[in-house]
Order: structure tokens, then C-alpha cells, then sequence
């Protein structure tokens, strides 16, 4: 496990991505399941956020007792997939600010398009999950990365349910401080680039398009 590379091998978290490939899972299941698992992930993720102490009351007595320190997180949802991942987040850390980056695959240059972009302010406080389901050829991530980085975020982590061996390269080479964590890395891209052996398309399996 590289440093820049955490895949979360615990069996919940394996168990939940094996059901959520298969063919035959729901869309409420499968939107069901990528909460449970993008908090799984969460829990991993926030591992190193910064803790002060403060002073409370237990039933018993006055105690100093660790709290989050400063600015809390910032989420950023790649559209539109990564908003099936936000409510896993906000379960464990309901007072983080949330921001949306709009971007689309030119299906024929598989290049991303810009169309949206609004995040939390005094971003450069806060550490930045950006969350998508699928580091597939990573350009999109680079590119939602690239304007993140132009608003100020300068503690940033990339959380994913899958990702190719060729999107993690891309998002090294182009981002290598930003952490990738992820419940698998999958063997390959299909000329489509498409994950394999993947769980097809996130976001219409989440939201029943096609």
C-alpha cells in the first residue's frame, strides 16, 4: 500500500462492494449499500483530523476531553455520482459544508466539461473530501482536483468506491499530495473507459437511468 493509496480492506467494506457489482442489485439497494460503505470509507478518511480538548461535565466529574479542532471538513461531490456519497459522510460529521463540481465525460475525447462549481468558503481552512464513486480514467478527478486547488483547498483527499490502475497514475502524477482512499483498485480500464471488472455506470445504477 503506497502512501498516496489506501485501499480499506475491512470485511464489511468488501462484503457491501461485493453486492453492490452484481448485476442483479437494486437501485434502492444499491443506493442503500453505497451510503453504508462511503461511511465505512468515511471512517477512514477522517482518521487525521486535527483534535483539541475542552472542558465538560460527565455524571461523575469535570474532565478535558478531545473535540474536533477548528474548521470542520468540507465535502465535494464530483456530479453527479458523487452525491450518492455525501449522506455517508454527513451521518458521521453532520457539520461539514458540502460543494458541488459539474463536470461531464466528452464521450468522445473522454475528456471532462466544466459546467458547474460552487464550494464552501475559506476553503483553504478546511480538509476537502472530494468524493466520486469511480477513478476511471482519472481526468475528471484531475480536472475537479485542478479547480479545488484554484479556490484555495490545499489539504485535499480523493474518496472513491473503485478505482482503475490508470486513474490512480493520472491523479498521482498530476495531484501526488492528494491521498486516495478506496474500497478496491480494479485490474483495468475497457476501451470505453469504463472500470473492469468494475459495477458498470454509478450513477445510473443509483439513481435507475440508463
Amino acid at each position: 500500500m503506497s502512501e498516496h493509496l489506501t485501499v480499506v480492506d475491512h470485511p464489511l467494506v468488501q462484503h457491501k462492494l461485493t453486492i453492490m457489482r452484481q448485476t442483479e442489485t437494486s437501485t434502492a439497494e444499491f443506493r442503500q449499500l453505497l451510503r453504508e460503505l462511503t461511511q465505512l470509507l468515511a471512517y477512514e478518511v477522517t482518521r487525521e483530523l486535527p483534535l483539541t480538548t475542552t472542558t465538560i461535565e460527565t455524571p461523575m466529574e469535570s474532565m478535558e476531553a478531545p473535540i474536533l479542532d477548528g474548521k470542520k471538513l468540507a465535502l465535494v461531490s464530483i456530479l453527479r455520482a458523487g452525491n450518492g456519497m455525501l449522506d455517508g459522510v454527513l451521518e458521521l460529521v453532520p457539520s461539514a459544508r458540502v460543494g458541488f463540481v459539474g463536470l461531464y465525460r466528452d464521450e468522445e475525447t473522454l475528456e471532462p466539461v466544466q459546467y458547474y462549481f460552487k464550494v464552501p468558503k475559506q476553503i483553504s481552512d478546511r480538509m476537502v473530501i472530494a468524493v466520486d464513486p469511480m477513478l476511471a480514467t482519472g481526468n475528471s478527478s484531475v480536472a475537479a482536483i485542478d479547480l479545488l486547488k484554484e479556490a484555495g483547498a490545499t489539504d485535499i483527499r480523493f474518496l472513491c468506491l473503485l478505482a482503475s490502475p490508470e486513474g490512480v497514475a493520472r491523479m498521482k502524477e498530476a495531484h501526488p499530495d492528494v491521498p486516495i482512499i478506496t474500497a478496491s483498485l480494479d485490474r483495468e480500464l475497457n476501451e470505453k473507459g469504463y472500470i473492469l471488472p468494475g459495477l458498470g455506470d454509478a450513477g445510473d445504477r443509483m439513481f435507475g437511468t440508463k
